[in-house]
């Protein structure tokens, strides 16, 4: 599962690609924003590099006088831990566009400095106030057994929104003890409680996290088991699951290749047929030419 990692590195290339300024400097640039179920989604592109941007949304609420009402050019505020994100501009209908600056926090430095973190650079530090992390976070962590160490373990905690409460909800579900990237693993694929106890309901129970993970990156579900299960795959394991899911063996798929004459394939079978590019239209072509070709 090499592949596992891809979303944390494709923000690794694009962070540490852009260049290094001083963490002092204030930064600017234009925004673009929509309201959204009581959220303002939010697009920031930098003075000095137009081509990148930093997308993220904030509750309505979250902001100091900001109002969204078509025409209004009133300034409002963002303020994170980080530091403070100050707007101008005009809203038109549930959008709006205009000016932002962003003033770091010299505080929020020193007080990742008291925790052992390095000093973040300018872009470090805006984009940690863009995810809403900091000293708060790394402390809560630190009460639930993970110490962050570096300005790449706050980035990997904030974007992928590793909180306390789903370090203790995994091990709560069976999983303690995980590692600070196996936890940010399992969140990158949707690894939830509420997942992890589906499928035990399900009969697949204490499974390692690497079998749930790949379950939850090919789409394995409760209700996916219980299609194939009424079509009469009752006894598949975790990895079969993951394979079917894989080669494209679904529950439309079997009834076509059953129609078709196929009624004992098994699962094995079936994947078989998908990785050569068997299916239903090149079955009905053979019949055409040859007559009906041999059930497995």
């Amino acid at each position: 599962m090499t592949s596992r990692l891809s979303p944390w590195l494709t923000v690794l290339v694009v962070l540490f690609a852009l260049p290094v300024l001083a963490s002092d400097v204030p930064e600017s640039g234009a925004w673009v924003g929509t309201v959204r179920e009581q959220e303002l989604h939010l697009s920031l592109h930098p003075k000095d590099r137009p081509d990148s941007q930093h997308g993220f949304s904030a509750p309505l609420t979250a902001f100091q006088g900001l109002s969204t009402k078509e025409g209004n050019s009133a300034p409002f505020k963002l303020v994170r831990e980080a530091g403070t994100f100050a707007f101008e501009g005009r809203f038109g209908t549930q959008q709006g566009t205009g000016t932002w600056r962003f003033t770091p926090d010299a505080a929020y430095v020193k007080a990742l400095s008291e925790l052992g973190i390095p000093r973040p650079n300018a872009q470090e530090q805006l984009t940690l106030a863009t995810v809403d992390v900091g000293p708060s976070r790394a402390r809560a962590l630190a009460t639930a057994g993970y110490r962050l160490s570096s300005v790449e373990d706050l980035l990997q905690v904030g974007i992928f929104n590793v909180t306390p409460e789903y370090v203790r909800a995994l091990a709560a579900a069976g999983y303690p003890k995980l590692s600070l990237d196996e936890v940010v693993q399992s969140r990158i694929h949707g690894v939830t409680p509420e997942r992890i106890q589906a499928l035990a309901a399900a009969g697949y129970k204490g499974l390692d996290l690497e079998t749930l993970m790949s379950m939850s990156i090919h789409g394995v579900t409760p209700e996916f088991i219980r299609e194939m299960r009424g079509l009469g795959f009752k006894d598949l394991k975790a990895e079969d699951l993951v394979g079917l899911r894989i080669h494209g063996v679904t529950p439309a798929f079997v009834q076509e290749m059953r129609g078709l004459g196929y009624t004992n394939a098994s699962a094995d079978d079936l994947m078989q047929l998908r990785i050569h590019g068997i299916d239903s239209v090149f079955v009905r072509s053979l019949s055409k030419d040859a007559g009906t070709p041999r059930k497995p």
